[in-house]
């Protein structure tokens, strides 16, 4: 089957961005590549107008424009070509244009009502492996599994570097060895694609990656001890959570409280790599990479029982309706402004505007020898009085990498495996 694969180039001169299409159309099996050879496009009308005359009227084919948001980016007459050429020559010949792009913003945007391409195409997103996928190419238990995801947040390259059966550490310590690796790489070039240095974006990203969860704290952060405005950092974080990079999550409960807002790195990989490996490259460069996996080791635990959660609240949101947690219907979790108490599973029967009832409230332990003990025990207990809508009937529940403790009775209780079955 005749294709043509063309991927942009950001910030490139548009002059030059056609002529490298041109020429790739030329070059391509298309049938009628030869009679488009050597033109010169003054525009993208002309251009895409050439790619209709190469493409063939009976036999299917297939037309691949990567990195599309640049191409819009670079001529904003660009979608407007697209649809001109669509409409009237394409649309009417067996081909399939696969429009791609890494700013889920951007490509939303194109299939706005007032937008030139709006209502000829569907949307497709392209997700990276789930945990179930990542448990099958990896062979590891459940609780390994997920600290694979954490680690590559499922990005395939990623993932196929991981030997089947190979431990955590073999793993970190095989690919900090190697400057090259995909899982020291990939998030410098997709940082490097969305959020370009240097930046407040980039700053704000590398805050929140690192720790920082509050506005309040992120302007800090980014002024160095002296706050940037409200002014300024409100649009970065608008932008940041529009492209899906930065998440932000709100108290559930039945009384909404939107103005207490915690921002964390929507994608586990990025989470990972800003916390860790930004800073590892430079000694995997020369040859250091074990001082990397030591630092990485020391601070394992403590980082994963943040890392862990989002991921645990998806698992449990995906296995609702449960007969286990009766009536929920979202899961979340729950805190006050000084995060005193902080409960980190809190499940209702909806999320906006506020819940009207609350279904469960549940704590996760996630160390790697201690079972959901006592301890954690009172202070679910204590913590989720606060919680507005919660009394004295509502379940609680507990998830935990080792069990739970004897002689305690949760409402129902969630292991790896359950967590990584959800995804099956």
């Amino acid at each position: 089957m005749p294709y043509l694969i063309f991927q942009a180039s950001r910030g490139r001169n548009p002059v030059a961005e056609r002529a490298d299409f041109t020429a790739a159309l030329a070059q391509s099996a298309m049938p009628g590549a030869d009679l488009v050879a050597g033109v010169v496009s003054a525009d993208w009308n002309q251009a895409l107008r050439a790619l209709a005359v190469a493409v063939p009227e009976q036999t299917p084919s297939i037309i691949v424009l990567d990195e599309v948001p640049w191409l819009v980016e670079q001529d904003h007459e660009f979608e407007g070509a697209l649809q001109t050429v669509w409409d009237r020559y394409l649309s009417t010949k067996p081909v399939l244009l696969l429009l791609v792009g890494s700013d889920l913003a951007t490509m939303e945007s194109l299939q706005e009502y007032g937008r030139p391409f709006h209502g000829r195409s569907a949307r497709m997103i392209v997700r990276p492996l789930n945990p179930a996928d990542v448990q099958r190419m990896t062979a590891l238990d459940p609780a390994e599994t997920i600290d694979a995801f954490l680690i590559t947040g499922g990005f395939p390259e990623i993932v196929q570097r991981w030997n089947p059966g190979t431990s955590r550490t073999e793993f970190l310590r095989d690919q900090l060895a190697d400057p090259l690796s995909p899982l020291l790489m990939a998030g410098e070039l997709s940082l490097l694609g969305e959020v370009p240095e240097p930046s407040h974006s980039r700053s704000a990203l590398e805050a929140i990656g690192t720790g920082e969860r509050t506005f309040g704290t992120i302007a800090n952060r980014l002024g160095v001890g002296n706050p940037i405005p409200s002014g300024t950092l409100a649009p970065i974080l608008k932008t940041l959570i529009s492209k899906r990079i930065v998440a932000v999550d709100t108290p559930l409960a039945t009384r909404p409280d939107t103005k207490n807002k915690r921002y964390r790195i929507e994608d586990p990989y990025l989470r990972f790599w800003l916390a860790f490996l930004q800073r590892s490259i430079a000694e995997a460069e020369r040859g250091r990479g074990d001082l990397a996996a030591a630092r990485i080791e020391r601070s394992w635990s403590s980082w994963r029982g943040r890392a862990v959660e989002p991921v645990i609240r998806a698992g449990l949101t995906r296995l609702l309706p449960d007969e286990r947690l009766p009536g929920a219907e979202v899961v979340g979790g729950w805190w006050n402004r000084q995060n005193n108490p902080e409960i980190d599973l809190v499940g209702a029967d909806r999320d906006r505007p506020a819940a009207t009832r609350i279904a469960f409230t549940g704590s996760i332990k996630w160390l790697e020898n201690e079972p959901f003990g006592q301890r954690e025990w009172e202070r679910l207990l204590a913590g989720s009085m606060s919680i507005p809508g919660r009394d004295h009937s509502t379940p609680l529940i507990a998830v935990s990498r080792n069990g739970v403790e004897q002689g305690l009775r949760p409402a129902a209780s969630f292991g790896p495996e359950e967590i990584i079955a959800a995804w099956r």
